[in-house]
């Protein structure tokens, strides 16, 4: 079955690609191209970044009792 939309912008994918240095991969190949390793790389980055990210939220908007 097919995702009808995708999860991360396409900017932010591109902004992972760059950090760790495929986006010449993604670029000239596409995603397809990068290898299942970076791949997994990148979606552990956008985990970790996505974490941060609501942490940050919570300290912001403290829970309600």
């Amino acid at each position: 079955m097919a995702r009808k939309g995708s999860i991360m912008s396409d900017a932010l994918k591109w902004e992972l690609a760059k950090e760790m240095g495929v986006d010449h991969i993604v670029a000239t190949e596409g995603w397809g191209g990068v290898p299942s390793r970076q791949c997994g790389m990148l979606v552990k980055k956008a985990i970790e970044r996505a974490e941060r990210s609501i942490a940050n939220s919570d300290q912001t908007y403290p829970q309600q009792k």
